[in-house]
C-alpha cells in the first residue's frame, strides 16, 4: 500500500508561481513512478508530468518550460514547480503513484489562478 498526501495549492494570479508537495508512505520502494495529473471543471482527468524511478521526465506540451518535477528522495517528495501559471491551469492536481500491482491517487489539491 502507498499514500499520498498533496499539499501546496491555493489562489494565484496569473503569471506567478506555486510549488505542490507530494509526500509518499508506505510501500515506498514499490513505485515505479510518480506523476501529477490535473481535472479542471467540466473537463477529464489529464496528464501533467512524470518521473519514473531511473529519473526520466516528461511534460504535457501545455506546460513544457514552465513546469518541473523534482523528486527528494530522501523525504519520499515529488514536487510540482509551476512558474509563469495561466487561468488555463486552474484545476485540481492529483499526485500519482504507479507500482507493478496497480497505481495510488492522492486526495487532490485545488490550484486557482485568477486573470
Amino acid at each position: 500500500q502507498v499514500q499520498l498526501v498533496e499539499s501546496g495549492g491555493g489562489l494565484v494570479q496569473a503569471g506567478g508561481s506555486l510549488r505542490l508537495s507530494c509526500v509518499a508512505s508506505g510501500s515506498i520502494f514499490s513505485i515505479n513512478a510518480w506523476a501529477w495529473y490535473r481535472q479542471a471543471p467540466g473537463k477529464q482527468r489529464e496528464l501533467v508530468a512524470f518521473i519514473t524511478r531511473g529519473g526520466s521526465i516528461n511534460y504535457a506540451d501545455s506546460v513544457k518550460g514552465r513546469f518541473t518535477i523534482p523528486r527528494d528522495n530522501a523525504k519520499n517528495t515529488v514536487y510540482l514547480e509551476m512558474n509563469s501559471l495561466k487561468p488555463e491551469d486552474t484545476g485540481v492536481y492529483y499526485c500519482n503513484a504507479d507500482t507493478t500491482s496497480r497505481e495510488y491517487w492522492g486526495q487532490g489539491t485545488q490550484v486557482t489562478v485568477s486573470s
